[in-house]
């Protein structure tokens, strides 16, 4: 049975908390690939920028829906989204703009776990961590070629 440490890129494209939004951007063109881990100084994985995340500070700010109800103000959506549409459109850094409710994976985690991750939560690359150490990623397309295996 294939694992993730069969099928994972090791040699990682990573960036720091301080990387600006204009350099992730220059990644994003150059690297042609959409998932960029946020590590620290010792190689832990902090966080994950996508070009999803970089595309988003483009967008007009959606104000949520409220409805007027006597005395009182009440938002159709969770109270944080506003703040959450904020913070993302006026993210200078990766640290500001990065994700960090993170799913991860570890090398010896099966091929197949993996891709039930993928599928059912949509996502399209996830880092593969021992510990909090950053050792490689593992995408979509690592997975299909590993079926002419």
């Amino acid at each position: 049975m294939l694992t993730v440490a069969d099928i994972m890129t090791s040699k990682v494209v990573s960036i720091k908390g301080s990387t600006t939004v204009r350099e992730m951007a220059g990644i994003f063109d150059t690297m042609r690939f959409g998932t960029l881990p946020v590590v620290d100084e010792a190689g832990n994985l902090t966080g994950i920028v996508t070009a999803s995340d970089l595309i988003e500070q483009d967008r007009p700010l959606h104000i949520p829906t409220v409805i007027s109800l006597f005395d009182w103000i009440i938002p159709l959506e969770g109270e944080g989204a506003l703040q959450r549409n904020l913070n993302k459109i006026t993210a200078q850094t990766a640290s500001e703009l990065a994700s960090t409710d993170l799913i991860t994976v570890t090398p010896s985690d099966t091929v197949s776990s993996v891709a039930e991750i993928m599928g059912s939560r949509k996502l399209h690359a996830l880092p593969v961590v021992e510990g909090k150490k950053l050792v490689g990623m593992v995408s979509r397309i690592d997975i299909i070629r590993s079926m002419n295996r």
